[in-house]
């Protein structure tokens, strides 16, 4: 794998870092700044709100500019946001520079994903965007931990600080490792946008959503559910975290060389497979072995989604796929803020802290069930067989007619 590639996971790993760091420092902003907890949690609900307009804005904006130019510039500005957290002198000042973070998000992820896919052999796409979306997970278990911990112990100021320096680190290797690759000639915006005229670009869309919508219900909503139904104490919530973001890393990896071969199988098995932990963790809440094993697998079947997810929205928007790639991002966040409020929702309802695992197995078999229409929209012969030499067979390579299910030949 290239070089290249590091460099984009390093970004990764900060903008992974500054997303969730806030969850666990929310008690110390507040506190420094004066106010209450639910008006602090705008800190969270900013960013995500940020990431999903951000998303299409910023790679609308730099659609006539080189990609390694446009990285570098949203890391520049991922950079000046944590800063202008880091120092804020109030409260809205904070929350403006999470919005200024929060715009370089999902450009970033979405035209590094494009980059990432371009720099490998075509076979290895969906590896090359795992490897990327490595450094997102890793920051779940090394980022945001240690971030938490120097919030706490020291000053949560710093952790914006280091967070920023990180993004100075990734900035300096997308400049210095990442080709210089021109833009597409010929493909302007109009083509970006024709992209969402596709019902499969659509639909895959619709699974990022609903798959991710149902790990973040659940996830979202740990800490009481932890502590109030398992019976784990307060500081046993971040090893659980720990657990969920190497959960992360396995899936992704896995899912991200799985989806090499079989993209829609690896969907398929990790999205059902997603739906049945959440339901297990429902109605086995209360032991602790099963709450551990659940919220890992929860974070590998989550992140497994991922690699394939992406690839698919770049096959399905083959030749304008940055703007697609992009809103794709903004997709899983939008997923995240409606599966959390959908949580609390039950919760306010008073059907108990574990209500929201239902609501997330219901979002994952929804996302299931997208998958498999979306496998039977696809036309029958999607691509022509290819027949291996051997003695007195064709030659390798040749193309035969594509064959109908039933065996006739098809069209």
């Amino acid at each position: 794998m290239p070089l290249a590639l590091l460099a984009l996971a390093v970004g990764a790993f900060g903008i992974g870092t500054t997303e969730f760091v806030i969850m666990g420092l929310l008690p110390e902003v507040a506190g420094a700044y004066g106010v209450s907890i639910p008006l602090a949690g705008w800190l969270v609900t900013g960013y995500a709100l940020g990431v999903v307009i951000g998303a299409p804005l910023m790679t609308a904006l730099g659609a006539r500019v080189p990609r390694r130019t446009v990285l570098a510039v949203l890391m520049g500005l991922f950079v000046a946001g944590n800063l202008l957290s880091a120092l804020a002198p109030a409260f809205w000042v904070m929350l403006t520079g999470r919005v200024v973070a929060s715009l370089a998000h999902g450009a970033f992820f979405g035209i590094g994903a494009v980059v990432a896919a371009d720099l490998v052999d075509p076979r290895r796409k969906a590896g090359a965007i795992a490897l990327m979306f490595t450094g997102l997970t890793a920051a779940n278990v090394v980022g945001v931990p240690l971030g938490t911990y120097v919030g706490q112990a020291v000053s949560w100021r710093l952790t914006f600080v280091l967070v920023a320096a990180v993004g100075v680190i990734g900035l300096l290797g997308v400049v210095r490792l990442v080709p210089d690759v021109p833009r597409p000639e010929g493909v302007r915006l109009r083509d970006e946008l024709a992209a969402f005229r596709n019902v499969q670009v659509l639909l895959a869309m619709a699974m990022t959503v609903l798959g991710f919508g149902g790990v973040f219900a659940s996830i979202t909503y740990i800490a009481p559910m932890a502590t109030e139904v398992t019976g784990f104490g307060d500081a046993s919530v971040t090893w659980l975290l720990v657990l969920f973001g190497t959960g992360m890393v396995i899936g992704n990896l896995v899912g991200g060389r799985l989806a090499d071969r079989a993209l829609m199988p690896v969907l398929y098995g990790s999205l059902g497979g997603l739906a049945l932990v959440l339901a297990l963790f429902a109605v086995a809440a209360q032991y602790r072995a099963v709450a551990a094993v659940a919220v890992a697998l929860i974070g590998a079947f989550g992140f497994a989604t991922v690699p394939p997810l992406q690839k698919r929205v770049l096959d399905q928007a083959a030749g304008a796929p940055t703007l697609a790639s992009a809103v794709n991002i903004g997709a899983f966040n939008l997923g995240n803020a409606i599966a959390a409020w959908l949580g609390g929702l039950v919760i306010a309802a008073g059907f108990g802290y574990t209500a929201p695992n239902w609501v997330g197995a219901a979002l994952a078999a929804s996302a299931l069930a997208v998958a498999v229409l979306s496998r039977r929209l696809e036309p029958r012969a999607a691509a022509p067989s290819r027949i291996v030499a051997g003695a007195g067979g064709a030659a390798a390579g040749a193309e035969a007619p594509a064959v109908a299910g039933d065996g006739r030949p098809g069209i």
